[in-house]
């Protein structure tokens, strides 16, 4: 049985929006106790660690739909998601999610929020 069907494609889905928040808390705890320790106000605190961890889980959950399909069919899985479910299962995996660029952006400006929200005393 080929693994680039609908149901394998559903399955790999369910896991990762099942493995989101627990690697969200895994992720975000050292910046928001960080931004804590600067003084910065708790909303900035979580804002900061949600933009910090959100790279670092994307990755993983790249990484799980590359081991589930393999390299060369992962865009069939992503395909699948924009094109066929924009609103369900693919409505926070966007394909821009898991372009390594955009993950350095987030990843650097969480980490040009800690400063700033400490020197403007936020």
């Amino acid at each position: 049985m080929s693994e680039l069907n609908e149901a394998n494609y559903r399955r790999i889905s369910i896991i990762n929006w099942m493995l989101t928040v627990p690697m969200m808390v895994l992720f975000a705890w050292p910046y928001f106790y960080t931004a804590d320790l600067m003084g910065l106000d708790t909303l900035y605190c979580y804002m900061g660690a949600f933009i910090f961890a959100a790279p670092f889980m994307l990755t993983i959950l790249h990484g799980h739909v590359t081991m589930a399909l393999g390299s060369l069919h992962r865009h069939h899985y992503y395909d699948w998601m924009t094109q066929e479910k924009p609103l369900t299962y693919g409505l926070f995996f966007h394909p821009m999610f898991v372009k390594t660029r955009f993950r350095l952006i987030m990843l650097i400006l969480s980490l040009l929020f800690l400063p700033a929200g400490y020197l403007l005393g936020i």
